[in-house]
């Protein structure tokens, strides 16, 4: 997936086990998508709590963050955490797959076969990718002023 790209319409649960669709969410406004591999982990836990704890700098994009994690380890995350932004379960890995944002490689001795790297799309109004980046490294943290950035620019 790349800027220009037509994002893929999908629908996932978020931690209250609501339905969220992307394309019914871009009737709201832009969507800003970040991917991320795991809950409870260090730079996971430190790209959520950067982004809620700064939600205003996004707006006026609604934020999502989707891992392949259960939903019930999602609302743990959440709640443990005070995310006040929607966690997806992406649990079977397909949304990352269609965004190209599946892990490929291994951490050790562990393969990951159904786990999204770190990324980050920002999605118009129209479905239209406006800014993407997929980051090769997972421990590596998007950049967020860039993301600000291409928000700011959507006028």
């Amino acid at each position: 997936m790349k800027t220009g790209d037509k994002a893929p319409d999908f629908t996932l649960f978020n931690t209250r086990k609501e339905p969220i669709s992307l394309y019914d969410e871009l009737k709201n406004g832009p969507v800003l998508l970040l991917f991320f591999p795991a809950a409870f982990t260090g730079v996971c836990t430190t790209e959520m709590h950067t982004v809620s704890n700064d939600l205003d700098s996004y707006a006026p994009a609604r934020v999502f963050g989707v891992s392949s994690d259960t939903l019930f380890t999602l609302a743990e995350f959440s709640k443990a955490n005070g995310f006040s932004i929607d966690l997806l379960s992406d649990h079977s890995a397909d949304v990352a797959e269609a965004f190209d944002a599946k892990f490929k490689g291994d951490f050790g001795p562990m393969k990951y076969e159904r786990i999204s790297t770190r990324a980050a799309f920002l999605i118009d109004t129209d479905g239209t990718v406006v800014y993407e980046e997929v980051l090769a490294n997972p421990g590596n943290l998007p950049d967020l002023e860039a993301i600000q950035k291409a928000i700011a620019d959507l006028g």
